[in-house]
């Protein structure tokens, strides 16, 4: 009996110091040898090592490998401290920057930005790098109703919420709030105008995977539909003199 009382209270001695070593054990963890300021690219030479207690990292969302900051990006609103330790919610990846999306746009080329929600994007079935048809619903001066393809083949460049975050790089994924894409500015000033105008809606139509691979140029589908949205409109002169 003893020996079966000493032999439990090793154990739990044991089993006590084992959960504590584990709770206090010092964990080697990357940290900040500049400061990093918002939008800028983590690289190696940026980075140390120091050791915190196990214990804190149960309660802070710290990035514990460097092979998850090599390459990524302070968001923006944020920068870490020289002598800071990287958090989740401070580290992207580059797309999810707000303007990394103007970086390669074309010469000629601006950024137009489609209001959808869960239904216009069929349940977030529309992807970033994928190739959709935008269609158009009017109602015609006789009051009749007008659909049909306005632009087909526009590249979806990114999906983005209310918060101005790219969808699918959250877990789950976020409702979707905009659809960007990069359209010749002729289109974008008729896309523009189409927005403001209360009889006309813009819907977006995805496509399947050969009709991404076998994309051809982003083109009108309908020239009757681009009539009616510049008959609804005034055309503005190029320049502006003085005068008279």
């Amino acid at each position: 009996t003893i020996l079966g009382v000493i032999a439990g209270v090793i154990v739990l001695w044991g089993f006590y110091n084992y959960r504590v070593k584990q709770a206090t054990n010092p964990i080697t963890v990357p940290y900040a040898k500049q400061a990093i300021t918002a939008t800028t690219e983590i690289t190696q030479d940026m980075i140390g090592y120091t050791e915190v207690n196990s214990k804190f990292l149960k309660t802070a969302s710290v990035i514990t490998s460097a092979s998850k900051l090599i390459g990524q990006y302070v968001t923006t609103g944020t920068s870490i401290p020289e002598g800071g330790l990287f958090y989740t919610d401070q580290v992207v990846k580059k797309d999810s920057l707000p303007n990394s999306v103007f970086e390669d746009i074309p010469e000629g080329y601006t950024i137009f930005s489609l209001s959808v929600n869960s239904h216009t994007t069929y349940a977030n079935s529309i992807y970033p790098g994928t190739r959709i048809d935008l269609y158009m619903k009017a109602t015609s001066d006789e009051n009749k109703l007008m659909y049909g393809k306005l632009i087909s083949s526009i590249e979806v460049l990114r999906v983005r919420d209310s918060s101005g975050n790219n969808v699918f790089d959250q877990s789950p994924s976020t409702t979707p709030s905009e659809l960007l894409f990069a359209v010749p500015d002729e289109m974008y000033e008729l896309l523009m105008k189409a927005t403001y105008i209360s009889s006309v809606s813009l819907v977006p139509v995805p496509r399947n995977k050969a009709y991404t691979e076998e994309a051809g140029e982003t083109e009108y589908g309908s020239e009757t539909l681009k009539q009616y949205i510049l008959a609804k409109a005034v055309v503005l002169p190029d320049s502006t003199t003085s005068g008279t």
